[in-house]
């Protein structure tokens, strides 16, 4: 069970991860919006809509909503100031002092079920930090994880099952890779959500 220290720990992270998309998101120009992704069905702009569309997701189920039509993308037309916008909106929704009392319905996971508020915390968390990678790697950039978001991240990465559903249609991350422990951090989350670090 989470301690009130350790919610605002978990927060502190959260804020810290969202904060790593929007900075690489910052630096995508509208030219580069048609470039490919590693997300092999989406290029910029359809990743970066997605990226606006799970914030305001999580956003709305942290403040109570269980309305499953909040999880449709829909087209953006500033995708990077919409960004910096649902990046705000998850912050500031899951920084509620009451956050932490409420289950989350969060459809595109499992339909009906309610999470508990810290573990939808470490989804959007880890969701962050590899979108980032991501948008990163669409306009030949990189990212830097700090020692304890990266701690946090691997932590989280390490506990994702592995199983058949990471093949199935529309699945969050692709099977996992075997990691070397020399790894690096950054690295080894990736390998073990399934993405290629080079």
């Amino acid at each position: 069970m989470l301690t009130i220290g350790n919610e605002q720990e978990l927060r502190d992270l959260h804020a810290r991860a969202v904060r790593l998309s929007v900075d690489v998101v910052d630096r995508v120009t509208p030219d580069r919006l048609g470039a490919e992704t590693p997300c092999a069905e989406w290029n910029l702009q359809a990743l970066l809509e997605h990226m606006i569309t799970q914030n305001h997701g999580f956003a709305a189920a942290a403040r109570g909503s269980d309305d499953p039509g909040l999880w449709t993308v829909r087209p953006a037309t500033d995708p990077v100031a919409d960004y910096r916008a649902s990046a705000d909106d998850v912050v500031a929704a899951f920084a509620a002092e009451d956050v932490f009392e409420r289950a989350l319905l969060l459809p595109e996971i499992q339909p009906g079920y309610g999470f508990p508020a810290g573990l939808a915390i470490t989804f959007h968390l880890i969701d962050s930090v590899v979108h980032a990678w991501d948008v990163a790697q669409s306009i030949g950039e990189a990212i830097t994880l700090d020692e304890d978001l990266g701690r946090e991240a691997l932590r989280v990465a390490l506990a994702v099952p592995n199983g058949p559903e990471r093949s199935a249609p529309g699945a969050a991350f692709a099977p996992g890779s075997v990691v070397p422990d020399e790894t690096p951090v950054l690295d080894r989350i990736l390998l073990l959500l399934g993405r290629s670090p080079s």
